[in-house]
Formats: structure tokens, sequence, C-alpha cells
């Protein structure tokens, strides 16, 4: 898809987006990051950029589930699907691919004709640290 006009600002949400890589951001933490780099640009403005990049396929919408943010990251190039674990407690978004999660998306397209999509799935828990930190409090 062509990129058209591209503004300041999505540039700039599109360098940080790029700079941090495999991080995963809500349209504010992109805000906040923008603001303290000396480069404000609002919350609205900032979800526009998203959409108009995600539209592009330059960068990848997570939805997270009701109530939550969405969190974005930069798509370098094709990507892979994986999934998502979800830390509770730290908000922490990981990547994770799992051979018996492939099987169990295998089994529901087989058996039952439904197709999982990766992009959107998203298991809540507790990631290692905060799990090892929870335990510790017991």
């Amino acid at each position: 898809m062509a990129e058209g006009y591209r503004t300041r600002q999505r540039t700039l949400v599109l360098s940080l987006l790029k700079r941090l890589g495999d991080r995963h951001l809500t349209a504010e933490e992109i805000s906040r990051y923008l603001a303290e780099e000396g480069n404000p640009v609002g919350k609205a403005t900032v979800y526009r950029c998203l959409d108009r990049l995600v539209e592009q396929g330059t960068v990848r919408k997570f939805p997270l589930g009701e109530g939550e943010s969405a969190c974005y990251q930069y798509q370098a190039g094709e990507c892979h699907f994986h999934y998502h674990l979800k830390c509770a407690c730290c908000g922490a978004l990981l990547h994770l691919e799992c051979s018996y999660i492939d099987g169990m998306a295998e089994h529901l397209k087989a058996t039952h004709g439904f197709l999982l999509d990766p992009s959107k799935i998203v298991l809540y828990g507790l990631c290692g640290k905060c799990a090892a930190e929870k335990k510790e409090k017991l």
C-alpha cells in the first residue's frame, strides 16, 4: 500500500517504534516517550498516526481486550505469527512461539474447521519475574 503523505508526527512515532524494536507500546506510552524526548505529540494525533501505520503494514496492533489499550510494535519485513503472554502484574507483553499451541491450532482447524488468528491471541498470567516475587512474599 502506498505510504501517502508523511507528517512530522508520523515520522516521530515510526522512528520511536523502530528504535524500541521488539517493545510493545501503547499510544499513551508513545506520547509520553516523545514528550520526554522534547517532541510532544498529543495522544489523539498518536492514535491517528498509528492507525495509518497499521493500515500501511508498517506497524502491528495487538488488541489486549476489553478496557485495555492496544499495544503497537514496528514490523520490520515479513513478521511470522506468534502468540503473546501478558503479565497481569507488571504489564509485560511477551512473544511466544510454542509447538504445543501450534498443535492446538491445527486441531481446531482439522477437527472443528476453526482458524485461529495468532496476532489476536493473548494469554494472561504472571511472567517468571513477577511469579517468583509473588512466591517470595508468601
